[in-house]
């Protein structure tokens, strides 16, 4: 399977990376047209930020975000690239899902709001489980991990039991890069995202695109972060990733294309 280019769609003020960027629907919807048409095959729509001290946002003002932009993209694409709601409010994901999307992207694993998980399952919606210990709020504060790489397992292994015991079949797991944790535990889950997905017998998506631990890397700012992204996205597709959350679509496509090319090759010479 192809690995999924996921493109993200933030239609809040306050992202770390592009926040306020759209100023109505009919822009958004724009943007989201533009990355279909450079190659993505998800659409992540996503109405409250996640950066690390983010403030929370009342459940109908998020809907009232995403809502109207995921009807419109949905009866444009007409099912051609698939919309995502990025949400761990299972009110937002059951309107969104209602609007026309049809995975359901928790950066919690479905920890904040358990019943997102049943929103997930009635609507035989993809869930993508990802890993967060406390709120986008406060999840810099206190990191400490004894082994990151296998507590992550160990604990979205509990997100993959929960989310089947809610009835959803199609699962996928994220691990959390730049939530909760530093740039040591980033390095070493993306070094054994391999042995990582084995574990966890699930599909795999990872979202490094403009993170603070590329900045720590390279001393880049925010908008100047596209080869370390490019070089982390490529690490990633060669650690055997299922998807990857980006923001930059038509440059992550040339980037997936060969890391895909060079891992198909790999021992066959």
């Amino acid at each position: 399977m192809p690995v999924v280019i996921a493109g993200v769609l933030n239609l809040t003020p306050d992202s770390f990376s592009d926040g306020g960027r759209f100023e109505s629907i009919g822009s958004a919807v724009a943007a989201g047209l533009t990355m279909a048409g450079q190659g993505a095959h998800w659409l992540d729509v996503g109405g409250e930020s996640t950066r690390p001290g983010a403030a929370p946002v009342p459940e109908d003002e998020e809907i009232r975000r995403v809502v109207p932009v995921v009807e419109r993209l949905a009866r444009v694409l007409a099912g051609g690239t698939r919309l995502s709601i990025d949400t761990y409010k299972a009110g937002t994901a059951a309107a969104a899902l209602a609007a026309g999307a049809d995975v359901v992207n928790d950066v919690s694993g479905g920890l904040l709001d358990p019943d997102i998980l049943d929103v997930a399952a009635a609507r035989g919606a993809t869930v993508v489980l990802g890993h967060l210990r406390g709120l986008p709020a406060n999840m810099m504060e206190g990191i400490h991990f004894s082994d990151v790489v296998s507590e992550v397992a160990d604990e979205l292994g509990g997100r993959i039991a929960a989310a089947r015991a809610a009835g959803c079949r199609d699962i996928w797991v994220d691990p959390g890069i730049g939530f909760g944790k530093a740039l040591a535990h980033n390095l070493s889950l993306l070094a054994e995202l391999s042995p990582l997905k084995r574990r966890l017998g699930v599909p795999l998506m990872v979202g490094v695109s403009r993170k603070r631990f590329i900045g720590e890397l390279t001393g880049r700012a925010v908008g100047e972060r596209a080869f370390g992204t490019a070089a982390a996205v490529a690490a990633a597709v060669m650690a055997g990733a299922d998807a990857v959350r980006v923001h930059d679509v038509a440059e992550t496509r040339d980037v997936v294309r060969v890391a895909e090319a060079i891992a198909a090759a790999r021992g066959s010479g």
